[in-house]
């Protein structure tokens, strides 16, 4: 698993849930909302989130030999770990993490980030990326979807062979 692709697969994410709410927290006024448990709920979904994005960020590396990145997508089809669960897991804890910044920093602009950066990825998601994950995968990828839901993960992994 070659270095460099794990370094630039992490890129776009450090961008989302360091670098911009990093600007928010800094340069626009916080409003307070803050306690001792918003501090600690915030970082428990700090570390979920983050946990599922290594995780989910591993397996493109590791079996699907690529990255998150759209410029270095992954060449094979991954349904393993929380992709058995749900077709987006990279988007879901990203957003996890920045509700968890939103608590632990107080701040509803992050909030606001989070809601915008989930509006972003599901238009690429739903218009751009399944169309050409339906080409590039075909039949396989087109079973997936019937199966596996796009945001809302399944109580149950799917037993699904491409």
């Amino acid at each position: 698993m070659p270095t460099w692709k794990i370094i630039i697969s992490f890129l776009l994410p450090a961008l989302s849930l360091i670098g911009i709410p990093w600007a928010i927290h800094n340069w626009i006024e916080v409003l307070s909302f803050g306690s001792s448990f918003a501090s600690i709920a915030g970082f428990i979904l700090i570390l979920t989130g983050v946990s599922f994005l290594a995780w989910s960020s591993v397996l493109f590396v590791a079996f699907g030999q690529g990255t998150m990145a759209p410029w270095d997508a992954p060449k094979k089809m991954i349904v393993l770990g929380p992709y058995r669960y749900v077709r987006n897991p990279m988007a879901i804890a990203i957003i996890t993490t920045l509700w968890g910044e939103t608590l632990l920093f107080n701040s509803f602009y992050i909030l606001g980030w989070s809601l915008v950066y989930w509006i972003l990825n599901y238009v690429f998601i739903v218009f751009i990326e399944e169309k050409e994950l339906q080409k590039k995968f075909g039949e396989s990828y087109s079973k997936y979807m019937k199966e596996v839901p796009r945001w809302m993960p399944l109580d149950k992994a799917v037993h699904f062979d491409p």
